[in-house]
């Protein structure tokens, strides 16, 4: 009789022990087999996805330098310029914000790729070396680089010939310091980099340098006129023909929408209201095809 409780005993013990286990498996063992495979995607995208980044920021942070007329101090105070009002549209049809940026122009990938901003959007000239660093979207100006000087000086500096023994300035890591460096006269100049290419204008105005080399944009907007009445722009002197694009991260998504914003802006003749207005109608690259 002892020897049947016993065994009874037993048997109810390890059924109740074989329920339990089961019990177990089938409430813990899907949850953490799953629920790893259902994050794991949607963390990985966002990662990729520099457009995730942005849009779920929502702001896009501009990087500029003051540069008339691409972004400027307007009389009411406000920053204002073709690249600014360029880049509120995209934002508007992006449905993100614009957050302009001030950044040191020499330092501007760093900014980047520390995402300090989202990207370069100032008169940005497209070259080997930042097509190789950056991600950049279509061009839409034309530019190039020109000579400014003393009014004054109009006869003695005429060519890169007579300004091989002056001394020139241009702002640090710009096409203007790059067409100085590539030209077999203005390289041998005395040459000194500035922060900004209106720093330049004001050493040539003060006389601390003879001549300053920078985008045609700015020279045609600033000299012989207001604080620059007394400078001047060397004629039929074209250092080097570039295109304007937007700097972004490298292998961004960010740059095909904008690429698809900017197409839908000139399309329906908004970008060239924009270049008309900053009297830049005749370099906006959609009216010269």
């Amino acid at each position: 009789m002892k020897k049947q409780l016993f065994s009874l005993a037993l048997a109810t013990a390890l059924g109740l022990s074989l329920t339990a286990c089961s019990g177990g498996s089938a409430s813990s063992t899907p949850a953490a087999s799953t629920a790893p495979a259902a994050s794991a995607p949607a963390e990985t995208a966002s990662a990729d996805s520099d457009w995730s980044y942005v849009s779920g920021n929502g702001t896009l942070k501009i990087g500029y330098t003051l540069f008339e007329p691409m972004n400027y101090i307007g009389e009411d105070g406000q920053l204002t310029g073709f690249e600014t009002e360029f880049a509120q549209a995209v934002c508007a049809k992006l449905g993100v914000e614009p957050e302009f940026v001030e950044i040191n122009w020499d330092s501007k990938v760093l900014e980047l790729e520390s995402k300090n901003i989202d990207c370069i959007w100032n008169g940005m000239t497209i070259t080997p070396e930042l097509e190789e660093a950056l991600s950049i979207s279509d061009p839409y100006i034309k530019n190039y680089q020109v000579v400014v000087i003393r009014s004054a000086d109009a006869d003695k500096y005429t060519d890169t010939a007579s300004l091989s023994g002056a001394n020139l300035e241009a702002e640090a890591g710009s096409a203007g310091e790059a067409a100085i460096q590539d030209d077999a006269d203005l390289s041998q100049a005395s040459y000194t980099s500035v922060l900004k290419q209106t720093d330049a204008l004001l050493e040539v105005k003060s006389g601390a340098a003879d001549a300053a080399v920078m985008d045609f944009v700015l020279a045609n907007a600033l000299a012989g006129t207001g604080d620059y009445s007394d400078l001047t722009v060397i004629p039929d002197l074209e250092l080097s023909v570039e295109e304007y694009g937007i700097g972004f991260r490298k292998g961004s998504d960010v740059t095909e929408k904008v690429n698809e914003a900017m197409q839908e802006l000139i399309d329906d003749g908004t970008l060239n209201d924009l270049a008309v207005k900053y009297e830049l109608g005749d370099l906006l690259l959609a009216n010269q095809k």
